[in-house]
This record gives C-alpha cells, sequence and structure tokens, in this order.
C-alpha cells in the first residue's frame, strides 16, 4: 500500500473507532480514580522493562507457563492496566506476541500457555473446546495467575481486558461469562465459540469488540453446526441481549472490507460491537506475519481497535 493510501485508510479507522468508543456518560461511569494501589506496586518486577520473557506459576497442581511484557516505561509506581492474551489451538503466548503487536499498547500484557489437549499432536488448547485437556480449569489458572500478577506487578485490578485468537478467543467468552468481577471487557478475534456447558450469567454487563473474517474457513462466519459453532452474529447478538443492549448503532464502513456493527444503551453503560472483515480468513487484522490461513486484512489493526474499545472501562468497585 501507498503511503497517501496508508494515510487516507488511517483517516478513515479514526473516524470510524470513533464511533464506536464508548459514550461520554459511560467513559464517566466506568472511570472514578482508583483509591489504593496493587499489592505489587513498589515492588522490584521480575523482568527488567521493555522485555519480554517466559514466567512460570503452579495451579491446580500443574506447572504453568506465560509470556510476560512490560512496557520500556513500566514503573512500579503507577498501577498499569492489564491484557491477556490467549493463544490459538496448538500455538503458544510467545507466537502471538509476534503477530498480534498488543505489546506496542500502554499496558502490561500477558500470554499464558494453554495445556496440552487430546487429538492430533502436541497441540495446546484451552477450556471450553471439544479438543481441550480434560480435568483442567484454566478460568481457575486465570484466577491464580490474575492473584500472582496483582503480588507482583503495579497493575489495575480494575482495568482487565482479555482478548484471543480462535480457540483462545472463545475462552475470553467463557471468563466474560464466569469471571466478570475480574475481567473488565473482552476482544475475541476469530473466536470458536464451542458449546462448553458452561452457564453464562454474568455478574455485570460485559463490553465485548469481537472481530471476524467472513472468509474464515476454521471457524465459518455462518457457523458450524456439525461443530455446535454458532454464527457470529448470532453469538454477539446473544451478548447484547445479556446486556440489555436496546439501541443499534450506525453501520460503519471502513475501506473496501471493514464493516463495523453494534449496540448500544446498554446496562452499566456498555457497548457490544462487530467488526466484520469481508473476505478475512482466520487471521488477525493488521498482522505482518502468519496468524492463520485465508486473508489477513491490512485496512486495519486489531490491537490498535481493541485497546481504542476497551481501555476507558473499568470494573465498578
Amino acid at each position: 500500500m501507498s503511503r497517501p493510501s496508508r494515510l487516507r485508510t488511517a483517516v478513515l479507522l479514526i473516524s470510524a473507532v470513533a464511533a464506536i468508543l464508548p459514550s461520554a456518560a459511560a467513559t464517566a461511569a466506568w472511570s472514578e480514580p482508583r483509591t489504593a494501589l496493587a499489592d505489587g506496586c513498589g515492588k522490584t518486577p521480575p523482568q527488567p522493562p521493555g522485555t519480554s520473557a517466559l514466567q512460570q506459576i503452579r495451579s491446580g497442581g500443574l506447572d504453568r507457563t506465560y509470556q510476560l511484557h512490560l512496557p520500556a516505561d513500566y514503573k512500579s509506581t503507577k498501577d498499569w492496566p492489564l491484557v491477556l492474551a490467549f493463544h490459538g489451538r496448538g500455538s503458544t503466548g510467545a507466537a502471538t506476541e509476534k503477530f498480534a503487536k498488543l505489546s506496542t499498547l500502554p499496558a502490561v500484557v500477558v500470554y499464558p500457555n494453554g495445556v496440552i489437549g487430546t487429538g492430533e499432536g502436541d497441540r495446546q488448547a484451552w477450556q471450553g473446546a471439544p479438543y481441550s485437556a480434560p480435568g483442567v480449569d484454566d478460568v481457575a489458572f486465570t484466577r491464580d495467575l490474575l492473584d500472582s500478577l496483582e503480588r507482583t506487578l503495579c497493575v489495575d485490578d480494575r482495568r482487565v481486558y482479555a482478548t484471543g485468537k480462535s480457540n483462545g478467543a472463545g475462552f475470553t467468552g467463557i471468563l466474560a461469562c464466569a469471571m466478570a468481577d475480574r475481567i473488565t471487557a473482552i476482544a475475541p478475534v476469530a473466536g470458536a465459540f464451542y458449546p462448553n456447558g458452561i452457564s453464562c450469567r454474568p455478574s455485570r454487563p460485559v463490553p465485548v469488540i469481537e472481530f471476524h473474517g467472513t472468509a474464515d474457513a476454521t471457524i465459518p462466519y455462518t457457523g458450524d453446526e456439525d461443530r455446535g459453532l454458532p454464527a457470529i452474529q448470532s453469538w454477539v447478538r446473544q451478548w447484547a441481549d445479556r446486556d440489555k443492549c436496546r439501541k443499534s448503532l450506525p453501520q460503519r464502513q471502513i475501506g473496501a472490507d471493514i464493516t463495523i456493527t453494534g449496540r448500544t444503551d446498554c446496562q452499566g453503560g456498555v457497548e457490544v460491537e462487530h467488526v466484520a472483515v469481508s473476505g478475512g480468513g482466520h487471521t488477525w487484522p493488521g498482522a505482518d506475519s502468519y496468524s492463520g490461513g485465508g486473508v489477513t486484512t491490512q485496512t486495519i489493526e486489531a490491537h490498535e481497535v481493541l485497546w481504542r474499545f476497551v481501555r476507558d472501562y473499568r470494573l465498578p468497585r
């Protein structure tokens, strides 16, 4: 893409993203100042600022790992937002960090690693999928991980955002159902939303922004009845219904392949958004290295769009 074309796209993105940000009223309702810092504030971090490194935690009788990225300007005297990024089946946290660009955000970013599940090959996976490791409670692992991070790092426990790709994206949906007390907002990309038997009764309205390619051959946009996968638009509508959203946002178009729809006037001042990538594959929008099969749009950068959506949301006290 030529430089002038990139500039025009940037202008379109800025104007379109402005329309999908939480309203001023919502921001005010969710952004009261904190009165106390986390336990990890004032402590020396486990690695130097500006680095990514593999860390370990014991959870559920297992040694679990995660890739931790600290911003270059990380200091333990202020609390930082926290982004959890869950890899797809057979991938790793480190691999996800390479293509997702989340480590460029002004946040502490954690890329957990799943446990090897069932099926062909040694493929790490997350709870809720038919191929996940039997008996592994990844929801409990996420709670343990957050507890550990809050003890060792200066992070804002009211600004914990979860994103992920494919199976990892599907797991963010489970976290929104089961851990709305700890997860502020979710941003699944190419999500595999398998039926999982977990009752979805979140304790509060959860902001959601979902990205999906209409030509995704792995997790079809229109659903897959044989695997119990819902149509993506139906899954988004279910979240809008849970959040009791009453109004539709005006449809926005970015370039030739990005359509943004959503619902607003929801309980708690949240919004629910859907970013459809026309002709997009099982990929991470904006990735400049391999992130899955099919076309990868460069019209938007998923990490930028999801950050603008989630960053002003905070858990209520």
